[in-house]
């Protein structure tokens, strides 16, 4: 295990050199992955499993969109596509990887097929972070794991298919088995990750969902409509509004930063544009630091969980969701933005 060091702070990281996919094919000889979901994580964990010749199925139920997708994908029904029971009856290691919702819903049929020596993988802390609400409690002779990739199924498949990798965390909340620890950076290695960063259950979905609600994808948005909606009140038209907002930050700057960090992104852009970043940071900091703190405070406290548990467990959830989703999809940023994305070079 290798270490990072951050100041005076070490990090155990686990990389691709000291732990590689021959190691790992090696530790998962022998086991069936059952990929419980083919929704969000699902699709790309199990496509990039497959491709790194460990031995996955598909549980999901049948005669839905995503059981459809799935056999679009190149599973077979019978042989490595099963409803939900008969994957995790079948597996050794389930991947647990439906939405927080429905694990709560399914979790009585995962349950009982939790045989001794099994393990039982997250992608999220959730479920076991707030057990208390979820009800997700596992028996004690069972290995629980997480991996989590930094990033959607979507981006962590791209990144596979590039053959680059998407950093990921992981976790073991119980070892019975005392293969834990290589069953799960075996399995992350195997999913794609480009290294592994360790954590624990709590801190992973603490985390995550300040990072979800946070800059992830709640105040960016934020930010870019409050910053969309001035540029527009002050008689910039919809195109420079947005290509001001949105596009010139995600087709131009955040690519700098992923490469090299912000200071290097900050010397490559004009003199004027520096001065103005430099003095502006701060008071954006400064503005926005008690929101997040609250958010935080929300996170820990077990109320973000309460709330996505209830409205999330709802029978209309569904029709709920896809009207707010209709909303921002309609607002004129986001319009103005499907227009924009036709100009792209690429795109012409």
């Amino acid at each position: 295990m290798a270490k990072l060091k951050f100041g005076e702070v070490e990090e155990n990281v686990v990389t691709r050199e000291e732990f590689p996919l021959a190691k790992a094919q090696e530790v998962l000889k022998g086991e069936t992955v059952a990929v419980i979901g083919y929704g969000v994580q699902g699709p790309g964990q199990s496509l990039n499993l497959r491709d790194n010749g460990i031995n996955v199925i598909i549980g999901q139920r049948k005669d839905s969109p995503t059981w459809e997708k799935a056999i679009a994908d190149g599973w077979v029904p019978g042989e490595t596509l099963f409803e939900i029971e008969e994957a995790a009856e079948k597996a050794t290691i389930i991947q647990y990887l439906l939405s927080d919702a429905a694990q709560i819903k399914v979790w009585p049929t995962i349950q009982k097929h939790l045989t001794p020596g099994k393990a039982l993988y997250f992608s999220h802390g959730f479920g076991i972070t707030y057990k208390e609400q979820t009800g997700i409690i596992p028996p004690a002779d069972v290995d629980v794991i997480l991996v989590a990739p930094k990033g959607s199924g979507t981006s962590l498949r791209r990144m596979f298919v590039q053959g680059r990798g998407l950093n990921s965390s992981y976790a073991i909340f119980q070892d019975a088995t005392g293969k834990a620890k290589d069953r799960v950076i075996a399995l992350g290695i195997a999913v794609g990750s480009g290294y592994l960063f360790e954590t624990d259950f709590n801190r992973e979905v603490s985390s995550d969902l300040t990072g979800e609600r946070g800059s992830l994808m709640g105040a960016i948005q934020g930010l870019f409509a409050a910053q969309y909606d001035v540029l527009r009140a002050h008689g910039h038209t919809p195109s420079e509004a947005f290509n001001e907002t949105v596009e010139e930050l995600t087709q131009s700057l955040m690519p700098l930063v992923a490469e090299n960090g912000m200071d290097w992104m900050y010397a490559n852009c004009s003199t004027t544009a520096q001065r103005g970043a430099l003095d502006w940071w701060k008071p954006f900091r400064d503005a926005i630091k008690p929101v997040v703190e609250k958010l935080y405070d929300s996170v820990v406290t077990g109320k973000e969980a309460a709330r996505s548990i209830d409205l999330n467990s709802q029978a209309d959830y569904r029709p709920k969701l896809e009207k707010e989703l209709e909303e921002l999809r309609n607002s004129e940023m986001w319009q103005a933005g499907k227009t924009v994305r036709t100009l792209r070079p690429e795109n012409n």
